[in-house]
């Protein structure tokens, strides 16, 4: 395994020799990046990505104003591999939390050995976690602050773990915890999120706002009476919106909203509520594309053309490599399974840079998406585990089934032994990194 800070003294000393990129030349001011990362955000709860009955007038501005990825993917199904996924750029199972989510009782962690954009980040950007953690809450993998972050204000998990607090760690403050007003936390976290864009307005500076909304239990903010037709769930979703309109103002009153990427996306799909957009399963169903395709807008004036709509395929894993691209920092010397975007975000029509993306549910590949086709190898029904090999792998054109409703292996053979190569090309790349025995499987397969 690569030493942590050999990789990071080996990419400093690339860079030096090879000059940074021209957004990080000398006399230009370094971007500043802000990614918002909700909770169980439904693919369909965004009015510019189809809802209807939740109103979301800032984030449809900070879309038409930026950047829509259409196809985006969460590197899991659930909460902490996302997570993983999302800080490292790497697919959660090389990390060692592509396992379920952490609990209250756990003791893992986000391994100390792991590069997060924070810590690539360094040492020219002030940064901060503010929110929900939930990849690791005792020694050696807490606070935050070990992993890249000057400043953390938030909950080690989900806020419906007990026990519950909120934690503040950062230079010249002592490590201290308060009890949760869960009706005014998206306002706290976004208060905190404002507080630290004051402190560090004149300097490149780096923010995760990780919020717990819409996650269950809802709770929404008395004071802001959104009143959504679609309930409290609709409540909270239209506080976030409100809040990243008040955040997106902050940066404008501080003269640095064309300095500042910022991104709003989610760590995976619905639960018990929200929309899938139509397409099948939820948070936590295998396979299909209701679990993982979650909304991403990006936006940043002078750098982001106005109005990009994207099709192509990304994933979570590709912010690392793209905010490293964006701010001219070379990539760790490490594994990484994510791509640079930047194309993406900037040029109309430009294509992805992924040829495929592996989806897992746990630590098992239980899919392969192309730009058109979706290979589905597993499916779960209760406490089943379900492999469709027991009939069939199921191939879906989604270009034309976007809903994942019919099969059409039988049409296009050519195809599916194409994905099933992939598929099986990469279990037995990723697989063997598990650490936890398979779940109770059906047909003996």
């Amino acid at each position: 395994m690569i030493d942590r800070r050999q990789a990071l003294q080996g990419a400093a000393a690339l860079a030096a020799s090879l000059g940074l990129p021209a957004a990080a030349q000398a006399g230009k001011r370094k971007p500043n990046v802000i990614i918002v990362l909700c909770d169980d955000l439904g693919y369909g709860d965004i009015g510019v990505f189809g809802s209807t009955m939740i109103k979301t007038p800032n984030l449809d501005r900070m879309a038409r104003e930026g950047a829509k990825l259409t196809t985006f993917y969460a590197s899991a199904n659930i909460c902490t591999p996302s997570r993983a996924g999302i800080m490292t750029g790497r697919y959660p199972i090389r990390t060692g939390l592509a396992y379920q989510v952490i609990q209250a009782n756990d003791t893992n962690g986000l391994p100390l050995s792991e590069i997060t954009i924070a810590e690539a980040l360094k040492p020219d950007y002030a940064t901060a976690l503010i929110g929900k953690w939930h990849l690791g809450h005792v020694a050696p993998y807490w606070p935050p602050t070990k992993h890249g972050f000057d400043y953390f204000f938030g909950l080690p998990y989900s806020h419906d773990m007990k026990p519950l607090n909120l934690y503040t760690s950062g230079p010249g403050v002592e490590f201290t915890k308060e009890d949760v007003d869960f009706p005014h936390l998206t306002h706290r976290f976004f208060d905190r999120g404002f507080k630290f864009i004051e402190d560090n307005a004149a300097r490149p500076f780096f923010l995760m706002l990780t919020l717990t909304a819409p996650h269950v239990p809802l709770n929404p903010n008395p004071d802001e009476h959104m009143h959504s037709q679609a309930g409290a769930y609709g409540d909270v979703v239209q506080e976030v919106d409100t809040n990243v309109g008040l955040l997106l103002a902050k940066l404008k009153k501080l003269g640095i909203d064309k300095d500042t990427l910022v991104i709003v996306t989610s760590d995976n799909g619905p639960w018990f509520q929200g929309s899938a957009g139509g397409m099948r399963e939820r948070k936590g169903g295998a396979s299909f594309d209701g679990g993982y395709r979650v909304p991403m807008i990006a936006r940043q004036p002078g750098r982001i053309p106005a109005g990009i709509v994207n099709p192509g395929i990304a994933m979570n894993i590709d912010f690392l490599p793209t905010v490293m691209a964006w701010t001219g920092h070379p990539l760790p010397a490490t594994d990484i399974d994510g791509m640079d975007i930047t194309p993406m975000l900037t040029k109309r029509n430009a294509p992805s840079p992924h040829d495929q993306l592996i989806l897992f549910n746990n630590e098992q590949v239980v899919g392969i998406r192309t730009d058109r086709w979706k290979l589905a190898a597993r499916a779960y029904y209760r406490t089943i585990d379900f492999p469709m090999s027991i009939y069939s792998n199921l191939l879906f054109d989604l270009k034309a089934d976007p809903a994942e409703s019919y099969d059409v292996s039988s049409v296009h053979p050519d195809v599916l032994a194409d994905m099933t190569a992939r598929f099986e090309k990469a279990k037995a790349l990723f697989e063997p990194m598990g650490t936890h025995p398979p779940p109770p499987k059906v047909g003996g397969k």
